[in-house]
This record gives structure tokens, C-alpha cells and sequence, in this order.
């Protein structure tokens, strides 16, 4: 047995483990357990004797979570912006990329417990993150859970403002989004003219399933404009 113990937490006696993770949540928490399961990666399940429960779960959970408490952040920090802005800037903040780095912002890369030999892709953390969330939903209920959210995460390591203007790159969005739920894209390019230009119109299929279109003057914004059509028009309807 071979396993990764990040910041050697799992070895740490539980009231030194509670102080670890009052320095993160900014209260103590009830259950540890729950957080370790947070921090357990599918990886050291078939590679330890004890019975361990990966994060899967919870990552489940704490998405939704996630995603209900920042949907009602912006609601109210914004109550005169329409559905379609709102809709935009909750994409980005709970956008794969984002919150694998937010993770490791916030130090839960440390605390992750792997298999010795996983390649310990950035995807990892962020579903460490939204895990994390969800034990942080079981243990304290949700007020503290949004409460941790908006007054640590959001007021510690996010400018709103920076975020709202920062462009996303839908198509790598796209193919965390795909591997994550395990499903394959492709982009079909037609070249079309008109009086005045050449310009390229693009069809995204996803599981051979025509789901967004784009048009751009070059191939990769083609792309790049379908794939934030199925981001902004079909996955934010789920």
C-alpha cells in the first residue's frame, strides 16, 4: 500500500485536526470524519485495508450546494441584472478551472489523500473543493455552509469584480465538463462567404448529438462561440 498524505492531516490526533480546519472554516467543526472523507480521493479506496469512503459523494452534494449558494449571491448583490448576466458570471465562478484553483488557493490541495501513484491532475482539487462543501453542508447545516462561502471564500480569494470581466475559455470548460461527466464533444466547421468576408460556422456535437451552433471570422472563435452557447443555453438549464 502506497498512499499520498498531503500535509500528513490523516495522521494528525482529531483535536489537532480540528484546530487545522478551524484555521480554513473560522469555527470548529462537529464531525471529522466527514471532512476526511472529503479529503479521500477514489484512489486509495482499493488500496488501504481499513473500510475508507471516497469524496465522490459529497463532491456530488457540495456542487449543488455550491451552486445554490452562489446563485443567491449574485441574485442579491445584482438585483437589477438579468437572468442571462447571472447566469454568466455563476459559470465562472463554479467553472472547473476556477475552483481547482481556488482549492489550491485555499490550501485543500495539502490535505488531499491519494494514491502514491495518481497523477494528481489540477482536476483533482477542485472536486476536493465542492467535497469539502458538502461535509461543511452535513456538519453545519446550510447558513454556516453559506456563511463560510461568502465570508471566507468569496470575500478572501475572489474580486467579483475582476471575475465579471475576465472572458472564459468555453472550450476547455467544455472538456473538463465532458471528461468529468464522461461524454465526447467535436466540432464540425463549415467555411461560408459572404459580400464582404470569409467566416466559419461551427456545429457542436456532444455523444454525436447537435447541441450548439457558432459563427466567427476564424475557426477557433467559431469554436470557441459554441461551445459558450451550450454552456450559457443547455448546461445552465440542468
Amino acid at each position: 500500500m502506497s498512499l499520498f498524505r498531503g500535509l500528513r492531516y490523516f495522521l494528525l490526533p482529531d483535536n489537532s485536526k480540528s484546530r487545522t480546519l478551524k484555521s480554513i472554516l473560522g469555527f470548529y467543526p462537529k464531525n471529522i470524519a466527514l471532512y476526511e472523507q472529503a479529503f479521500t480521493h477514489k484512489s486509495v479506496v482499493n488500496e488501504t485495508e481499513k473500510e475508507v469512503i471516497s469524496n465522490e459523494r459529497l463532491e456530488f452534494l457540495g456542487d449543488a450546494i455550491l451552486g445554490a449558494i452562489i446563485a443567491d449571491y449574485f441574485f442579491n448583490r445584482f438585483p437589477f441584472e438579468e437572468e442571462g448576466f447571472l447566469t454568466k458570471v455563476r459559470s465562472k465562478l463554479v467553472s472547473r478551472s476556477f475552483l481547482n484553483q481556488l482549492s489550491i488557493d485555499v490550501g485543500l490541495d495539502t490535505f488531499l489523500e491519494t494514491s502514491a501513484d495518481l497523477n494528481r491532475s489540477k482536476s483533482i482539487y477542485g472536486d476536493a473543493f465542492e467535497a469539502f462543501i458538502g461535509a461543511i453542508y452535513i456538519d453545519m447545516g446550510y447558513i454556516a455552509c453559506k456563511k463560510f462561502v461568502v465570508e471566507k471564500i468569496i470575500s478572501d480569494y475572489i474580486d467579483v469584480e475582476k471575475l465579471i470581466k475576465k472572458e472564459i475559455d468555453f472550450k476547455s470548460k467544455l472538456v473538463e465538463w465532458c471528461q468529468k461527466h464522461r461524454k465526447v464533444h467535436d466540432y464540425k466547421l463549415i467555411e461560408k462567404r459572404n459580400k464582404e468576408h470569409k467566416y466559419y460556422h461551427c456545429i457542436l456535437e456532444v455523444n454525436g448529438k447537435e447541441v450548439a451552433e457558432g459563427e466567427a471570422q476564424s475557426k477557433k472563435k467559431a469554436e470557441q462561440a459554441a461551445a459558450k452557447q451550450y454552456f450559457e443555453e443547455k448546461i445552465a438549464e440542468v
